[in-house]
């Protein structure tokens, strides 16, 4: 039976989790997590990749089918609606023009990708009926089959699955030694057929003993939780999530809690702290859309610290040479929660040695990211 490891146990790696649970009887596995800074625990996020304008033909092919695979395992699964729901989203502009092309590259996008189902463009008065909760909309176009996401339960959701399988958790941080080995707290040196390292900002350090150069970085996050004082608190579950033009993200939960976020802050190395300075920019762009929120309204502040490239792109594969039993999926950014759940099945796949004909559709080569030192 095969051993394999997952160093990391936020999206990619409990994903990965998940998918090597349906292989039972192939293998076994063990997760290294310290639980740390991790993103997406700190995480509730949008799916909705099919209006980015991004020019990353591969990233939007992995966004794309990563939204495909959040909803196939929610399916599975049978996640609740605090977890994943698929209550659509509204993306807003401020004038027509700019929604026109919204609209057109939303129905340019709706035949590759029929997850989009409807695509509705809107007045502001008609975004207010879709989310009567807010108090100032712009046009926009809606797309039904958007969804939001709490990156904490999905995470936790998935990996008690897999517990009940397969998977045996460890929980401290761990390293790859200089052979290829996993070490841990305890210095103690242990073997497996398949690594597999999800994790994030830390993967410089992960491989930190290996002869390459690993381009990827900390970017912090931060977010808000807001408790609305609103007559349809019974129904915010349901509403859309708001995307508006030059506001932070609005995403409304159950029980009129709203999250605003999230922030993408570079150079802040691992810093968990909370910035008054940013939760202020959060609070005023609420204050945007819903009147008379104040800092009484805040009930949760969430910080987690992702991963990005230079050139914002994620990667996924196995490391070169005498270490290819080594995968590597990172460099998510923002995007996590959306691409973070296709790589963790392509990552599950790679280690069961199914090989795919299509991964370069989703990916740069990864030795644009991981290169042998002194290149």
């Amino acid at each position: 039976m095969k051993k394999i490891a997952i160093i990391g146990g936020g999206i990619v790696g409990s994903t990965c989790a998940y998918y090597l649970s349906k292989s039972s009887d192939k293998v076994q596995v063990t997760m290294y997590d310290d639980g740390l800074g991790q993103a997406t625990k700190a995480a509730a996020g949008i799916i909705s990749p099919w209006l980015s304008k991004r020019r990353n033909q591969k990233w939007y092919n992995l966004a794309r089918y990563g939204a495909q695979t959040l909803f196939d395992i929610a399916k599975e699964t049978k996640m609740s609606k605090d977890i994943y729901n698929q209550s659509g989203t509204i993306v807003t502009r401020d004038n027509s023009k700019d929604v026109d092309e919204l609209y057109n590259l939303a129905m340019d996008r709706l035949e590759s990708a029929p997850l989009m189902g409807q695509v509705v463009k809107l007045t502001a008065a008609e975004v207010k009926q879709y989310i009567p909760i807010i108090d100032h909309a712009l046009p926009g176009v809606f797309v039904s089959g958007g969804a939001k996401i709490d990156g904490e339960k999905y995470v936790n959701k998935l990996i008690n699955i897999a517990k009940k399988v397969n998977l045996n958790i460890v929980n401290q941080k761990v390293r790859i030694n200089a052979e290829g080995n996993i070490v841990d707290s305890d210095n103690h040196i242990h073997e497996y057929d398949k690594i597999i390292v999800t994790t994030g900002a830390w993967m410089k350090e992960t491989l930190g003993e290996l002869p390459f150069e690993v381009d990827v970085r900390p970017q912090k996050g931060q977010l808000i939780e807001l408790s609305l004082n609103s007559a349809f608190n019974d129904e915010t579950e349901d509403m859309p999530v708001l995307m508006p033009e030059g506001e932070r993200d609005f995403i409304p939960f159950s029980n009129g809690r709203v999250i605003i976020g999230a922030t993408h802050e570079n150079d802040k190395g691992f810093d968990l702290n909370p910035s008054h300075e940013v939760i202020d920019d959060l609070l005023n762009s609420a204050k945007n859309v819903v009147n008379n929120v104040s800092e009484e309204n805040i009930v949760k502040v969430k910080i987690g610290t992702r991963a990005y490239t230079s050139d914002f792109a994620p990667y996924f594969g196995a490391l070169p040479k005498s270490f290819a039993h080594i995968l590597v999926g990172g460099g998510l950014g923002s995007s996590g929660l959306t691409t973070g759940p296709i790589m963790g099945k392509i990552l599950s796949e790679m280690s069961l040695d199914n090989s795919k004909d299509n991964l370069e559709d989703l990916r740069k080569p990864i030795d644009n990211y991981i290169k042998p030192e002194n290149n």
